[in-house]
């Protein structure tokens, strides 16, 4: 089968197109025909090993992992003899954990593993590009118990984090106000933020307004020039978090009323059903900036890290 592999980490051009060995199912196993993937922020961020502690758990001086990929939608092409949730010829779409490997044609996963049925109203590249953003925000939202009738602000509203933030913080019945660039405003309206602001004109911690929740999705924001946006016992998302601020959110959340949340996500089959329902109940849709073959994917990952891409960037396959 064709891959895009990486033997060392660098610019986008350590990627290329080989031909590597189509995976076998074991007997939990499904072999999903990836018809489509995406290029997401920490695939990039992988390929260059940025930060460097990533270096720590996928390889020191060279990638552990030879295939990038974490999100897909394909086809069931063959099961082993244990499984039970999927058949051949299913459409599915769901996130490939740790394990990466969606850059190529096949991917093998657990029937138990981040996958559901692919919503019917979408296509795979559609489908591809929901479990990285969605999950993501789906599990800080959670986290945060949003309820009907809060003020919730989502930094970096246009991206992928940040437009499933929107979109989840709404079906919650939150009042959202998404903050981005003049160039982004329309789409953030779009997918149904009460107000938009535009950062280039104004500066949300110097108007005034107060929230219930402020979702960072981009790592932009001041930490503590941002707590006075909070209300009394308000929340701060910071679902792109480095270290430094990890540790300064772990200090305020234990001297202040107000919280900070951080941390690693984690991926469930029972998250991408959620976001299938969403889907298919009209409350939730991709958002999608360009599309490239799996030939191209040079090309994508250049693109992602200039960090001017609207919603998702869709490969495929």
């Amino acid at each position: 089968m064709k891959a895009a592999v990486y033997f060392q980490y660098g610019t986008p051009q350590v990627l290329r197109i080989e031909d590597v060995e189509k995976p076998t199912p074991k007997g939990n196993e499904i072999l999903i025909r990836v018809k489509a993937t995406a290029v997401n922020s920490g695939d990039w961020r992988l390929r260059k090993a940025e930060p460097f502690a990533v270096r720590f758990i996928f390889g020191l001086f060279k990638p552990k992992i030879k295939i990038l990929g974490s999100v897909f939608s394909g086809v069931v092409e063959s099961v082993g003899k244990n499984v039970k949730l999927f058949k051949v010829d299913d459409f599915v779409f769901g996130h490939t954990d740790m394990s990466f490997g969606s850059y190529a044609e096949y991917k093998c996963l657990p029937e138990n593993g981040s996958i559901a049925l692919k919503p019917a109203n979408i296509s795979h590249n559609e489908a591809a590009v929901i479990p990285f953003g969605g999950v993501t925000a789906l599990h800080f939202i959670k986290k945060a118990t949003i309820k009907p009738g809060q003020k919730v602000l989502v930094v970096g509203a246009s991206g992928a984090v940040g437009s499933a933030a929107v979109q989840l913080a709404k079906s919650f019945g939150a009042n959202v106000t998404g903050v981005c660039s003049t160039a982004n405003i329309a789409l953030v309206k779009s997918i149904g933020a009460d107000k938009v602001i535009d950062y280039t004109k104004e500066d949300f911690t110097r108007n005034g307004e107060t929230y219930d929740v402020i979702f960072d999705a981009v790592k932009t924001i001041s930490v503590s020039g941002s707590l006075k946006s909070l209300n009394r016992n308000g929340i701060m998302i910071l679902s792109a978090a480095g270290i430094s601020e990890t540790l300064h959110g772990l200090w305020i959340s234990r001297t202040n009323k107000k919280k900070v949340l951080t941390g690693v996500i984690s991926h469930t089959a029972a998250d991408i059903i959620y976001l299938k329902e969403l889907i298919e109940k009209d409350k939730f849709k991709p958002v999608i900036d360009r599309t490239y073959m799996l030939e191209q994917i040079a090309e994508a990952h250049a693109y992602v890290e200039k960090g001017h891409k609207k919603g998702n960037v869709a490969i495929e396959v």
